[in-house]
């Protein structure tokens, strides 16, 4: 029985610390939300800012950005939607961009991109089951001259050939 109690309580304690550890995420976003006055012409800043705090734009700090700088929540998901950085689920630890302008389309993009897929077993926009790996694409990246791209987290890998896909992606895990 005490074995049991002390297991109660130690649960109680982790819901107690991550109940706070959340206010404190919510702390440091209002920080933020402070330092650009509350404005909401900072509303890309904040929403950049909320992302790297909880990893995503969950509906909940949505609505929280909306209230605080008293715009609408569907101005908020109007900017989310138009800019391709913000997620509104989970992203893996690492994020593999493929770059899919114009230059990376014509040398062999496409075929970068389901090689990736079937490596991962995820399609564009999906996370793997193991929380590792969130696979995107962009319209483009601005590196042309050196297409096909790839960006793994913020590094960029150029001429990116699939036969080199599997041990690039490899050094990441």
């Amino acid at each position: 029985m005490k074995k049991y109690q002390q297991m109660i309580e130690s649960v109680s304690r982790s819901g107690a610390t991550a109940a706070a550890s959340e206010h404190s995420i919510f702390e440091e976003l209002n920080v933020t939300i402070d330092h650009f006055d509350r404005s909401p012409l900072a509303l890309i800043q904040i929403l950049h800012r909320a992302q790297e705090l909880f990893g995503y734009l969950r509906d909940d700090v949505v609505q929280y950005i909306s209230r605080e700088l008293r715009i609408p929540v569907s101005k908020v998901h109007g900017v989310i939607g138009f800019y391709g950085f913000f997620s509104r689920i989970p992203r893996g630890k690492h994020t593999i961009t493929v770059c899919t302008g114009t230059a990376c389309y014509v040398r062999g993009a496409v075929r970068l991109l389901r090689g990736i897929e079937k490596q991962l077993e995820i399609e564009s926009g999906d996370t793997t089951t193991d929380g590792r790996y969130s696979l995107r694409c962009a319209r483009c990246v601005g590196a042309c001259g050196i297409a096909p791209v790839l960006v793994i987290d913020d590094d960029v890998h150029g001429d990116v050939a699939s036969k080199r896909v599997k041990n690039l992606i490899r050094q990441y895990k």
